[in-house]
C-alpha cells in the first residue's frame, strides 16, 4: 500500500490551521488542526508527528492514531489531540478519495439525508440579538446560539443575569430556538441562578454552564434544572468524556473534531454517548475542513442532533472578510434551507479545497491571539 510521502501544514486567516498529507502515488487528503489561541503549540507538535509518520502506510489510520496517542507516554490534552486530529482527518480524506466515496460510506453509510444546523449571533458581549436573529432566519437558519452573558464575577449581582432572559425571550418570539452558551464564564453561585431563571423560557440547551473540570458541580447543576446540559469542546478523548456519561450529568455532548483526535475518536465518542442516551452536537466555530469532517460524522451517527456552523461568526468578521466560504471551490455546500444543510455527497470530506488560495494566504498569516476578560478590580475573569 502507498506510504506517506509528505505532510504539510498551513496557518491561514482568520485563525485556522490546515494539514495536507500526500502519499507516494500522489493521492492527498486535507485535515484541520485548529486550536484557537494556541497555533504555535500545535505547529510544534505537528513538526514532531511529521518526523515520526513520514513513510508510514497511509491506509493504516488506526495504527497511526494509536502510535501518536500511546507511544509518547504523556497522552491527551488539547495540543496533542488537535495535531493528531489534523493528521487523522487528512488520512480519512485521502483514503476515501482514493476509493471515490464520502468518508461516511466507510463508517457504515448514511443514516440521514440532510443535517440540522445552527449559527451564532451576538458576539462575545451579546447585543443586537433581534436584528441578528432576523438576519439568520433570512439565511435559512431556524436555530441560533449566543453567549449567555458578558463577563461575570464569581459572585455578582443577580441583576447581571436579567438581560440574558430578555435576549432569550426576544429570539424565541421570532419563532427560533436558541442555545445559550455559558462558555464556562459563570461560577456555581451564578450558574445555578441563571439556569433557574431561564428554565421557564425553554432554551434548546445551556452549554458549558460550568467549566468541564468542575464535573461534580455539573452533576449537581443537572439535578437542579430540566434544561438540557451540553458541553464537550474542552474534552479531548473518550477518557475525558466517560466521567460525564457515567455521572448522567449531561444531555448533549459537543466534541470538536479538530480538538478530540479527529474522525476516528469522534466516532468512538459518539458510540459511547449513544449507549448512555446522550446526543451528539459537534462543536465547530472553526474552518471549512473541520465543518466538512464533522458533517461526515453527522451523516452516519444515529444520535447526532445538530451541527454548529461558523458562517460569519464574530471571530471571523472581526478580522475581515474571510469565512468558511473561503478555501473551498463550491460555496453552495453551506447553503441553509429551513434549518438544514444538504448532506455532503462529494468524495472524501465532501468538499474540494482551493489549495492555491490556502498557499497564498498562508504566506503572511499571523497566529490568532487568545481573548480574555478583566474585571473592574483588575482580576482575570473567565472568557
Amino acid at each position: 500500500m502507498p506510504k506517506i510521502q509528505n505532510i504539510e501544514y498551513f496557518r491561514v486567516p482568520p485563525r485556522w490551521l490546515f494539514v495536507k498529507i500526500t502519499d507516494e502515488q500522489g493521492s492527498y487528503g486535507w485535515g484541520e488542526a485548529t486550536l484557537e489561541g494556541h497555533t504555535q503549540a500545535v505547529e510544534g507538535c505537528l513538526d514532531a508527528l511529521i518526523r515520526r509518520f513520514a513513510g508510514f502506510e497511509a491506509d493504516d489510520i488506526e495504527h497511526i492514531w494509536q502510535s501518536a496517542y500511546r507511544l509518547g507516554f504523556y497522552r491527551g490534552g488539547p495540543v496533542l489531540m488537535s495535531a493528531l486530529a489534523g493528521l487523522d482527518i487528512a488520512l480519512w480524506d485521502l483514503k476515501a478519495r482514493r476509493l471515490n466515496v464520502p468518508i461516511y460510506q466507510l463508517l457504515g453509510g448514511a443514516v440521514r439525508k440532510k443535517i440540522k444546523v445552527y449559527a451564532w449571533i451576538g458576539g462575545d458581549r451579546p447585543k443586537d440579538v433581534k436584528k441578528a436573529a432576523e438576519e439568520r432566519y433570512q439565511q435559512g437558519f431556524r436555530t441560533i446560539k449566543m453567549n449567555a452573558t458578558e463577563d461575570v464575577d464569581w459572585l455578582d449581582s443577580p441583576s447581571a443575569l436579567e438581560a440574558t432572559v430578555e435576549r432569550l425571550r426576544t429570539v424565541k418570539s421570532l419563532g427560533m430556538d436558541a442555545g445559550l452558551d455559558f462558555h464556562g464564564r459563570l461560577h456555581k453561585p451564578m450558574a445555578k441562578q441563571l439556569a433557574k431563571a431561564l428554565e421557564p423560557h425553554h432554551p434548546l440547551f445551556i452549554e458549558e454552564p460550568l467549566l468541564s473540570e468542575h464535573s461534580e458541580g455539573i452533576k449537581q447543576l443537572s439535578g437542579l434544572t430540566t434544561i438540557p446540559i451540553a458541553l464537550g469542546e474542552r474534552l479531548y478523548s473518550r477518557w475525558d468524556v466517560k466521567r460525564f456519561l457515567h455521572d448522567s450529568s449531561i444531555d448533549v455532548l459537543q466534541p470538536d473534531i479538530s480538538h478530540c483526535g479527529g474522525i476516528s475518536e469522534l466516532r468512538r465518542i459518539a458510540s459511547m454517548a449513544e449507549a448512555y442516551d446522550v446526543a451528539i452536537a459537534p462543536h465547530c466555530p472553526l474552518g471549512p475542513i473541520t465543518l466538512a469532517a464533522s458533517m461526515q460524522i453527522a451523516m452516519c451517527t444515529p444520535n447526532f442532533v445538530i451541527q454548529e456552523m461558523g458562517l460569519t461568526i464574530h471571530y471571523n468578521t472581526e478580522l475581515g472578510a474571510l469565512d468558511i466560504t473561503n478555501y473551498i471551490r463550491d460555496k453552495r455546500v453551506w447553503d441553509v434551507k429551513d434549518g438544514y444543510v444538504d448532506g455532503l455527497t462529494g468524495v472524501g470530506i465532501g468538499i474540494e479545497v482551493d489549495e492555491a488560495e490556502i498557499r497564498e494566504l498562508a504566506k503572511n498569516a499571523a497566529a490568532w491571539q487568545p481573548k480574555g476578560f478583566v474585571g473592574p478590580d483588575g482580576g482575570i475573569r473567565e472568557w
